[in-house]
């Protein structure tokens, strides 16, 4: 684990950069996928997996991965943050400057993150256990990032995009 406060925060500073590099890329690849570019969507696509590799081993540098226990606490705390802080002011101030494009991001992903929080809080319950979580389909809605268990609905309650829209994980 990095001791030294200086590249401590490069390497955080690292893990953000290669984190938004890998999450760019993979767009890329799924608008180069959707233009017929299948070539240069498997190139995006390898060189994310590329940045997810240096992300990776910067956060295991920083001594952040722990027990499931301990990750999936991280993953509570972050949406928690999120739900509470986050993307509140976010919306606000996007509403606030009426940039409707934000406010609709922002809303999205505040009704997504309130289910993940809930998700993780229980496979959390059942981890203190030394068992594996029991999950059925899950399916997100490719619009908004709604995410349900089970079956996709008829329409998303968020956004109301329609079942076609959901991928099922």
């Amino acid at each position: 684990m990095v001791e030294r406060q200086m590249t401590r925060q490069f390497l955080e500073d690292a893990f953000c950069g290669e984190s938004k590099a890998h999450m760019r890329y993979l767009i890329f690849s799924a608008e180069a996928e959707e233009k017929g570019l299948k070539n240069l969507s498997r190139m995006w696509k390898a060189i994310a997996h590329a940045e997810f590799v240096h992300a990776r081993n910067h956060y295991r540098a920083l001594g952040y991965i722990g027990s499931t226990e301990d990750n999936l606490q991280q993953c509570i705390d972050g949406e928690t943050f999120e739900i509470e802080e986050m993307y509140p002011v976010y919306n606000n101030a996007a509403n606030f400057q009426e940039e409707n494009e934000a406010v609709r991001t922002t809303h999205f992903a505040l009704e997504a993150e309130k289910i993940h929080a809930e998700w993780y809080k229980n496979a959390k319950k059942v981890a203190e256990q030394g068992k594996d979580v029991e999950v059925g389909k899950i399916f997100i809605c490719d619009v908004c990032g709604y995410t349900v268990e089970g079956e996709a609905p008829e329409k998303c309650p968020v956004c109301g995009a329609p079942r076609s829209k959901f991928v099922e994980f």
